[in-house]
C-alpha cells in the first residue's frame, strides 16, 4: 500500500511538534520568514529539541540571505529547506540541503513553467496563490482537479493550500501527491496547533491510503 507522507508545519511549540510526533507526522516545519507562525532560531531549537531522528525538520524560508539558511542548517541540523519566494534554480542548488520549492497555484498556472528548477531541488511543494496574502498559511485551498493531470513527474510533489481533516482524503484522491502539508488546517489559533485536529488529519490521510485502489 503506498503511503503518502505526512507534513506539520507552522510550529512554534515543543508540545505541537511531541503531538504531531505522536500522531504519525513524517516531518515537522518551522517558518523562519515573515508570518504570524515566523519563530525565531532559539524558539525553532526548542520545537525540535525533542524530535526524533528520523522525522524530518524543515525551516521555511521567504527569500532568505544564503547567511540566514546556512546558519539555520547549521544551528537546527534541518533536512531539508523550503523556499516560498521567488529563489532562482542557482540559489536552489546553491543550498547546503535539499530544497523543496514552494509554487503558488493560481489562474493560469503552469506546471511547466518549473522546468527551470528541474535538477536544482528534490522536492515541489503546491501552494494557493493569494493575491495580496501571505506566501503561505492562508487556508485557502486551489482547485485541485485543474492541475491534476498537468503535475510535473521529475521531482515528488506536495500538496498545502487549505487542507484539514475533512478534505484532506479528497485532495489525496484527486491528486495523488507524494506528501500532504497543513498548518491552518490544525489550529485553534496561528502557530497554535490542535492536538485532536492533528489526530484526526493523520487518521484521515491513513484512511484515504487504505482505500486508494492499487494501480498497476
Amino acid at each position: 500500500m503506498y503511503r503518502t507522507r505526512i507534513k506539520i508545519c507552522g510550529l512554534t511549540r515543543p508540545e505541537d511538534a511531541a503531538a504531531a510526533v505522536a500522531a504519525g507526522a513524517d516531518a515537522l516545519g518551522v517558518v523562519l520568514a515573515p508570518s504570524k507562525r515566523r519563530v525565531t532560531l532559539d524558539q525553532a531549537a526548542a520545537v525540535f529539541a525533542e524530535v526524533p531522528p528520523l522525522v524530518a525538520r524543515i525551516g521555511v524560508f521567504v527569500d532568505a540571505h544564503a547567511d540566514e539558511v546556512w546558519e539555520a542548517c547549521a544551528r537546527l541540523s534541518l533536512t531539508a529547506v523550503q523556499f516560498h519566494g521567488d529563489e532562482t534554480p542557482e540559489t536552489c542548488d546553491a543550498a547546503p540541503v535539499p530544497v523543496i520549492k514552494a509554487l503558488r497555484v493560481g489562474p493560469g498556472f503552469d506546471p511547466a513553467q518549473v522546468d527551470d528548477y528541474r535538477g536544482t531541488v528534490a522536492a515541489l511543494l503546491l501552494d494557493t496563490l493569494v493575491p495580496g496574502g501571505e506566501q503561505g498559511g492562508t487556508g485557502v485551498a486551489f482547485d485541485w482537479h485543474a492541475v491534476a493531470s498537468r503535475l510535473p513527474r521529475w521531482a515528488p510533489v506536495l500538496l498545502a493550500g487549505g487542507l484539514g481533516p475533512d478534505n484532506v482524503a479528497e485532495a489525496i484522491g484527486v491528486l495523488k501527491p507524494y506528501a500532504v502539508d497543513v498548518s491552518s488546517g490544525v489550529e485553534k489559533a496561528p502557530g497554535v496547533k490542535d492536538h485532536r485536529l492533528i489526530e484526526r488529519f493523520v487518521a484521515a490521510v491513513r484512511n484515504a491510503d487504505e482505500s486508494a485502489v492499487p494501480t498497476t
